[in-house]
């Protein structure tokens, strides 16, 4: 048996289905590599060029699968992740157009193109890849319309109409979708695991090596926002602490593993303490920030032996800690052997000219360890320059970039004057994390951005324990020559740019709002819905049964818009049918297997009413003859005509 064929595409159709293709693509390339997202647009206009004849050849179309997996190879590598789920479907969705012909191509293309949007949830949960992911939804559902039409060879209403139809199915939804939104309980662990992305975001990690944090320090994305709950520490105090780093092979910094292990050693503070809330952009890493230096961990997190906070799960979307944290008087008294062993320790034969010098410092000062750090930092004062133009380090790194160079960033400093104090026998590691943040004049928090990344020093001394040291801070002013603002083009702002910056920290403002209202709407947020009611707690039982009464409500809303989108899809059939239930209340109902003329002849003979006649006809020559007749006036004529009071014969 031949199987059925579906109409062709008129090009009206078609571009309407490829508009909606490319709609729904559009999120989802945003948050894929640029390189690759480019290479998979152009691939989709050309595919889709390319076949507007005729059905590509099925050797070319195999040609294209194999060049599209190539580049997602070159841009991923063969690890699984997230993003390269998303990659793939990206891919497919572009080449799908090689076989649209027919009105069934164009569903299943526009059917496979609603996947896309919603994809890339995966990999970013923003107000952008909302709005877009609406968009392409709602041109995807003006596109079926379009579909519908020409395969019943029906005239398209006008977009005005369309649009209305699309609204009705969208009011149809929308209760039912809020309800599972605010109201289904939801579980404060994933039923499954998300896997990670195959390519990382610039981030924190556990580890600092060479070059590493360029793409990290050019990235103006935030990283978190912080909300303090009074006072607000002045600048010299706003080091968000992250991984510390003790282990050096002359070219990388590493964290120590057994530090997890190890309890937290003593901390007399001093000062004020802080209060704060810190929202927490995703990295798929763990790693998380703490002012320096935090009281507790959170919930969901731990500390280890340095005071570096670790969350439990992958920080796969934005999450929100509420902390304490108090500057340190006296951090770790006293050292163990391991631990300053750790702290001490150097690869052999590497950058002799840094261990020379340091051994010159220990004869010159003694047994004072604070007045080699000083010399150290007066050294970095008076010589070293502040540059993101720094080349890569040879073997000796340290002793090129002390002797040298004397000109780097945070990374370069923070390291070669850690490896200084140990030749000079002070324990010493690199503490990273980020450093200051800008206040958000609208919403009254700060913004730390992933540009903010930094690295310092600790150094341990007799009597206070470690203490923080920021030799990249010594740095004189006058010879900070190459800075992220320069790259960024902030410097010199003038009244443009200043408004730019309005309108981004406006824009940032309302991404903290979404933030507050969807992202970090939890467990623990939902059960708290009805506090305002004075219900201070919704227990999951509870949950269920107020999820259920509110979606048999939906469920009611969405019955009563289908029988009424079918009693009034038409607009003069709803007027007739009005005027038929005017009747009805008198026991002049019309009959299931009446025509409209046969009911007004049946209803003149009880209550003689040439109106209702007249109506009657001008209804069915409009309705089914199709004669020329003012509509406008029919349909006023139905609206306004009441039953005559004449009695019955």
């Amino acid at each position: 048996m031949a199987e059925p064929t579906t109409p062709e595409l008129n090009p009206s159709a078609r571009g309407w289905t490829l508009a909606s293709a490319a709609l729904g693509l559009l999120p989802l390339l945003l948050q894929l590599p640029g390189q690759l997202a480019a290479v998979i647009a152009l691939v989709a206009v050309l595919t889709a060029l390319a076949a507007r004849q005729r059905v590509l050849a099925a050797p070319l179309r195999l040609l294209l699968v194999l060049g599209m997996l190539a580049a997602i190879y070159w841009q991923m590598g063969v690890r699984p992740g997230r993003d390269t789920g998303c990659a793939l479907l990206a891919a497919m969705l572009a080449l799908k157009s090689s076989e649209l012909r027919s009105l069934r191509d164009a569903r299943s293309l526009l059917g496979f193109a609603l996947f896309a949007p919603f994809s890339a949830f995966l990999l970013d949960q923003g107000p952008l890849t909302m709005g877009l992911a609406v968009l392409a939804a709602l041109s995807a559902l003006l596109a079926l319309q379009r579909l519908a039409h020409a395969e019943g060879q029906a005239t398209s209403p006008g977009l005005g109409g369309q649009l209305r139809g699309v609204g009705r199915l969208v009011a149809l939804g929308l209760p039912l979708a809020l309800a599972g939104f605010w109201l289904f309980p939801r579980l404060s662990e994933p039923l499954w695991g998300i896997p990670e992305r195959a390519v990382g975001k610039p981030g924190l990690s556990d580890r600092m090596e060479p070059g590493q944090w360029l793409d990290l320090m050019a990235d103006d994305t935030p990283a978190l926002r912080v909300q303090f709950f009074g006072a607000v520490p002045p600048a010299e105090q706003r080091y968000w602490r992250g991984p510390v780093m003790t282990h050096f092979d002359g070219r990388v910094w590493e964290q120590e593993r057994r530090s997890r292990q190890r309890p937290l050693p003593a901390v007399r503070r001093a000062g004020p303490q802080w209060d704060y809330q810190i929202d927490y952009e995703s990295t798929d890493r763990r790693q998380l920030v703490a002012l320096d230096l935090p009281l507790q961990a959170p919930p969901g997190s731990e500390l280890d032996g340095d005071y570096s906070l670790r969350s439990r799960d992958s920080l796969t979307a934005l999450t929100r800690w509420r902390l304490q944290s108090a500057a340190p008087l006296a951090y770790a008294d006293e050292l163990g052997a391991y631990q300053r062993q750790q702290a001490l320790q150097l690869p052999a034969g590497l950058n002799p000219r840094t261990a020379q010098l340091a051994r010159q410092w220990r004869r010159e000062a003694g047994g004072d360890d604070a007045a080699i750090v000083a010399r150290a930092l007066d050294w970095v004062r008076s010589r070293f320059t502040y540059t993101l133009s720094t080349p890569l380090p040879g073997r000796d790194g340290v002793d090129e970039f002390l002797f040298d160079q004397q000109a780097g960033f945070c990374q370069h400093f923070s390291s070669s004057f850690v490896v200084l104090m140990r030749n000079a026998g002070i324990p010493a590691r690199v503490v990273t994390g980020f450093a200051g943040g800008s206040r958000n004049r609208y919403g009254d928090y700060w913004v730390v951005r992933r540009m903010d990344a930094h690295a310092w020093a600790e150094v341990w001394l007799p009597g206070r324990g470690w203490v923080r040291v920021d030799p990249t801070a010594a740095v004189a002013p006058e010879r900070i020559l190459d800075t992220l603002e320069d790259r960024l083009g902030d410097a010199g702002a003038t009244t443009l740019e200043g408004r730019w910056m309005q309108l981004g920290q406006a824009a940032d403002w309302l991404r903290r709002g979404w933030n507050d209202l969807v992202l970090s709407f939890d467990a623990n947020r939902q059960q708290q819905l009805l506090r305002p009611l004075g219900i201070d707690k919704l227990e999951p039982a509870q949950l269920i049964l107020v999820f259920v009464l509110f979606a048999l409500a939906a469920l009611g809303w969405m019955g009563w818009l289908l029988a009424r989108g079918e009693r009034e899809r038409d607009r003069l059939l709803r007027a007739w049918h009005r005027l038929g239930r005017r009747y009805a209340r008198l026991g002049l109902a019309r009959d299931s297997a009446e025509t409209a003329g046969d009911w007004a002849q049946r209803v003149h003979r009880q209550r003689p009413d040439p109106a209702l006649l007249s109506l009657s006809l001008r209804f069915v020559q409009a309705r089914y003859a199709g004669a020329d007749v003012d509509l406008t006036s029919l349909l006023r004529d139905l609206r306004r005509h009441r039953p005559s009071s004449g009695a019955s014969p």
